[in-house]
């Protein structure tokens, strides 16, 4: 036996709804995706969507977005997916990873304030060479040259978004939210993805609502959405004549199969929202009492967990690797999750980061476990 780590959730109906797109002449900029992003709004009960290729391309846009210009800074997790700190590289930005919460993986609040603090008013240079990446600790930050605030709804729990907005508002930096693993998660009440400035959804095939590739971008800023359109289109605005550009832009576009896949699963988002959270609960039912490792914790503010991942924490006296190949001489597979993005052999490299910048995220990365 052989148990497949994830995989999509297609019905019949997810298959005809591509193969409709076959039939017509519209394979790209159609009449799904505008259904699509007019259906993703509304679930989200926000006024703007836009869908494009991937969440990766969705964070790149939002950091454009948010003004992120070369030398830049903008303050986000070193524990996620690596996107969500190389989407600042793009722009030539430099990301300040800000240690997270030792229960939830996301970001923390009061470390984040702390960081952002010291940035601004200067600070002792030793309080803000810690806050720095190594390489950059000599360099003078500029108040106008921190930008945004990019936290990560890590495993499909939103990251505690109030506290993380009023640190944001007060230093007048945008929000983007990382909610690519959280679609349908929320965060007292309210959906994730929405508590930004934008907030950005992904749709590959390990996702909860996968249509193969693709994101979407949802926010309540009209000229954002406008923006996002743009960039996505290679740059043409919606005035510009056949051919004509206004401003750089990418290849950034979703196309009507993708979308079309995308509007079937988001009709029948509660069923497979509902699938993951019974496993979860078999999971939670089963190794509750073990010695062997600590379930996820759900905080508080979580109203709704939308389970991207079962992510466990093994008990440090036993060997993951162990473990692993345990599990895996079963039929039954698993991956750690995350190993932190300053300890990437990249930007070790790039920033000069090392083993013991950010302890929490460390720990983390060493005896967190993802299982089918």
């Amino acid at each position: 036996m052989k148990i497949p780590m994830s995989g999509p959730d297609l019905t019949d109906s997810d298959r005809s709804a591509i193969i409709s797109v076959s039939q017509t002449n519209h394979l790209s900029i159609g009449p799904r995706i505008e259904a699509f992003e007019r259906e993703m709004a509304r679930y989200n009960n926000l006024p703007h969507a836009a869908g494009v290729s991937s969440g990766t391309s969705g964070l790149h846009l939002a950091v454009i977005a948010a003004g992120v210009e070369e030398g830049d800074i903008v303050l986000t997790t070193p524990f996620s997916f690596i996107s969500s700190a190389s989407c600042i590289l793009y722009e030539r930005g430099f990301p300040v990873f800000v240690d997270v919460d030792k229960k939830t993986g996301n970001i923390d609040p009061a470390l984040l304030e702390e960081a952002v603090e010291t940035l601004v008013s200067g600070g002792p240079a030793e309080k803000r060479a810690r806050v720095l990446p190594p390489a950059l600790r000599g360099m003078k930050v500029a108040r106008k040259k921190i930008k945004a605030v990019l936290p990560v709804d890590v495993f499909g729990q939103p990251a505690d978004m109030d506290a993380i907005v009023t640190v944001a508002r007060k230093y007048g930096l945008a929000v983007i939210e990382d909610s690519c693993e959280a679609i349908g998660a929320e965060y007292k009440v309210r959906k994730a993805g929405t508590l930004g400035d934008v907030g950005i959804f992904a749709f590959y095939p390990n996702k909860q609502m996968p249509t193969g590739e693709g994101g979407m971008l949802v926010t309540g800023r009209k000229e954002w959405d406008a923006l996002f359109r743009s960039l996505r289109n290679q740059g043409r605005d919606e005035f510009n004549a056949w051919l004509n550009h206004t401003r750089l832009g990418y290849n950034y576009r979703m196309d009507e199969l993708s979308a079309a896949l995308g509007l079937a699963q988001l009709q029948r988002i509660e069923e497979l929202l509902y699938k993951r959270d019974r496993v979860a609960s078999w999971y939670n039912e089963i190794l509750g009492g073990s010695e062997l490792v600590e379930i996820p914790y759900i905080a508080d503010t979580t109203t709704r967990m939308s389970w991207f991942v079962y992510v466990v924490k093994l008990n440090p006296q036993f060997d993951r690797d162990r473990v692993m190949r345990s599990l895996e001489e079963r039929g039954i597979p698993s991956r750690p999750y995350f190993s932190p993005i300053h300890l990437q052999p990249f930007y070790k490299e790039k920033f000069g980061y090392r083993r013991g910048d950010f302890p929490v995220a460390e720990r983390l990365g060493d005896i967190s476990l993802a299982v089918p």
